[in-house]
């Protein structure tokens, strides 16, 4: 991944664009902020570092647990050939889809449903990307992953998780690594490992 074009993309992308209008101050400030539905957009930095974690392609099939208000949607549809992105909120889904679309976007597609289950009738994806934290590694999700895939994920109890970056290595066996301690909202479902 070019590192340097992504960091010159997210840069340009105005996540106030990504938020109601009640919280366009804000947007400029590393921190999560409200979307409603008790959700969240995550800080810029903890996106960009998992952008980078996922190490894009522009030839990749990426699958996005978490639409969210789709600002991370955005930075992924950028350096991936296509994006499947799940959403359990079907009002999310539909705002997210209406900015995404005013950004000119054609590779991303939209489901509304348990993102604990992924996208299997499109599997398998080079690379996952979870914005909502599991109690434990989904086992749909891990199957999703081809060989030579990486996933980024939070994982752990509701407050406090850890991130990890789990690749998938060519005998489909799962390597994890945790990276840092995060705070997301969690993923609805317990089909874990």
């Amino acid at each position: 991944m070019d590192k340097e074009a992504l960091k010159k993309y997210f840069l340009s992308l105005d996540r106030a664009y990504f938020l109601d209008e009640s919280q366009h101050q804000e947007a400029a400030f590393d921190h999560p902020l409200p979307i409603g539905f008790g959700q969240t957009i995550s800080q810029p930095t903890l996106v960009l570092k998992m952008t980078e974690l996922l190490d894009l392609e522009k030839s990749h099939k990426v699958l996005e647990i978490g639409t969210g208000s789709g600002y991370q949607t955005a930075i992924l549809a950028q350096f991936a050939k296509e994006v499947y992105t799940v959403e359990r909120i079907e009002e999310l889904s539909h705002k997210a889809k209406k900015r995404l679309d005013g950004l000119g976007f054609k590779n991303i597609h939209y489901k509304i449903g348990d993102g604990t289950y992924g996208w299997e009738e499109k599997a398998p994806f080079d690379r996952i990307m979870v914005t909502a934290a599991a109690v434990r590694l989904p086992k749909a999700l891990a199957s999703q992953l081809a060989p030579g895939g990486k996933m980024v994920i939070p994982v752990g109890e509701e407050g406090l998780q850890r991130l990890f970056l789990v690749e998938k290595d060519k005998e489909g066996y799962l390597h994890v690594e945790a990276v840092e301690w995060v705070r997301f909202v969690s993923l609805v479902g317990e089909d874990g490992f």
